[in-house]
């Protein structure tokens, strides 16, 4: 190895080798940190739990021993650190699931093919994968699940901001385009019991909504569409709600959402756009930006770019209402 004498290269190759992001979601993968809590503690314990071979697990827990996410005593028996912690499935920050590479972490294994994307501005993940990512949610319902999961996880600390910047109830109906498993629709309707509400999503994630609304009692004010954003939405609701959506996609994409979203809304409608946007008007989450152009060749947008896709489908701005770390861009036709 070359010399170092100011350690830039050491610090670069800490930061870019491939080595302890693996191991991490490897361990997550194979949930040893709950084998541990639940009293498995050697290698050869752990192995048989999780049918791995012994001699290599052995050798990735040293390995996360080393850097601090668990630790070893001397009879090679292992125990989580504070760090380490965070792998728990029922740990709050949900990171285990997020580092699980056989559900919702799969997707950060086409970071792999990040030059492809730089090289094209196009996503990468059907160059990883052989099929993009949604068409990959779709044919594997476990890792959709997780998503989703995953998703309606970041609820509530989004929610609590996002229901209070505007007065919801007002629009008398809402649908939550892409809504998902219905979530954030749950929390409007219960926050706001005069509201009523409806949840478009593709089939198999429309159906976990149908379950979550009918389990929080709100089939009375709720219901539930299968369909895609692409297609004409259901009309005349007061307002269509898009939250996390536009950054999923390209701007060809994200108008033709838009158009159906002021197709449907007409001149009495609002549509709502809710992407993470500072309070400046920017985006600033460059993590979340490279991720979703290699993920599905989608954007961080600042408020100013929102404005302008929306302008290019016959929406105009009324408002930008602040919520916590969001931004709800109020449109309307015209």
């Amino acid at each position: 190895m070359l010399s170092d004498e100011d350690g830039a290269g050491a610090g670069l190759w800490a930061m870019a080798h491939l080595g302890t992001p693996m191991a991490l979601r490897t361990a997550a993968t194979l949930r040893i940190a709950d084998h541990i809590v639940a009293g498995l503690r050697t290698a050869p314990e752990l192995a048989e739990a999780v049918k791995a071979d012994a001699d290599a697990l052995e050798r990735l827990m040293r390995y996360l021993a080393a850097r601090g996410i668990l630790s070893r005593d001397g009879s090679g028996s292992y125990d989580l650190t504070a760090q380490g912690a965070a792998l728990r499935d029922d740990h709050p920050s949900g990171m285990r699931s997020l580092l699980d590479i056989e559900g919702a972490g799969r997707a950060e294994l086409a970071f792999a093919q990040l030059l492809h994307s730089v090289r094209t501005g196009e996503a990468s993940y059907s160059l990883q994968f052989g099929r993009s990512f949604w068409e990959d949610l779709a044919a594997n319902p476990a890792q959709g699940a997780s998503f989703d999961a995953w998703m309606s996880a970041n609820v509530p600390t989004r929610v609590p901001e996002l229901l209070s910047c505007y007065d919801w109830g007002s629009l008398g109906h809402v649908i939550d385009v892409g809504g998902g498993d219905g979530s954030l629709l749950t929390a409007l309707l219960t926050e706001y019991p005069e509201l009523r509400g409806t949840v478009v999503d593709l089939p198999g994630t429309a159906e976990a909504a149908r379950k979550a609304l009918a389990a929080a009692g709100l089939v009375d004010r709720a219901d539930v569409v299968s369909g895609s954003f692409f297609d004409p939405l259901p009309p005349g609701a007061g307002g269509y709600l898009l939250s996390w959506i536009i950054h999923d996609w390209n701007d060809t994409a994200s108008r033709a959402i838009l158009r159906r979203c002021a197709e449907a809304a007409g001149s009495g409608g609002r549509v709502f756009v809710v992407e993470s946007v500072d309070a400046g008007g920017g985006a600033p989450h460059t993590g979340m930006d490279l991720r979703m152009l290699v993920y599905c060749g989608g954007k961080e947008r600042g408020v100013d770019e929102l404005t302008a896709l929306a302008a290019g489908c016959g929406l105009r701005p009324v408002a930008v209402h602040a919520a916590g770390t969001l931004s709800v861009l109020e449109l309307t036709v015209g």
